[in-house]
């Protein structure tokens, strides 16, 4: 049934994180049935796909609220922008971690992230002048989608320039 809180139609938040909790763990449980901590992970993009799903429409419009829709790995979710944050965190966790001594741009795809980063005060600045959240949370679809592309074009740990690695 479709909520509407006009019609009456209303769930509970809590019930409402249930149930998307409940949805990622039975997702989890059939493609990554091995994962250690799944509860606290079906925890964490459960609750995360919902709250990311409210904050990416736009304050004073109405919600057509799918749990589907916010559930799914692909398209502007919560769960997306999560899998790329993971992803970040394990080709950060696999560098050395040596520090470059200038910028060594080797490909369009890094320069479209770095533009889209030095983006962040402007964007956070425009979002509490609105009182609008939604434009934190493209903003970090953006960040994600850059970071994707550079992730899938350019050799990060196996790039053969160590000043490249490094950058």
């Amino acid at each position: 049934a479709k909520l509407a809180t006009r019609t009456g139609n209303v769930i509970l938040l809590r019930d409402l994180f249930a149930e998307s909790i409940a949805k990622v763990e039975s997702i989890m449980k059939e493609k990554n049935p091995d994962l250690p901590d799944m509860d606290k992970v079906s925890e964490a993009v459960g609750v995360g796909a919902i709250v990311f799903y409210y904050l990416s429409n736009n304050r004073i419009r109405d919600i057509n609220f799918m749990m589907e829709d916010a559930l799914s790995f692909e398209g502007n979710t919560g769960p997306y922008v999560q899998y790329t944050y993971a992803r970040t965190c394990s080709v950060l966790a696999k560098t050395a971690g040596d520090a470059c001594a200038e910028l060594k741009i080797s490909a369009p795809e890094e320069i479209e992230l770095l533009k889209t980063l030095s983006r962040f005060e402007e964007t956070v600045r425009d979002a509490i002048d609105t009182y609008e959240p939604s434009v934190i949370t493209r903003y970090i679809l953006d960040v994600a989608g850059a970071f994707n592309r550079f992730y899938h074009n350019c050799p990060i740990n196996t790039a053969d320039d160590a000043e490249v690695k490094a950058f």
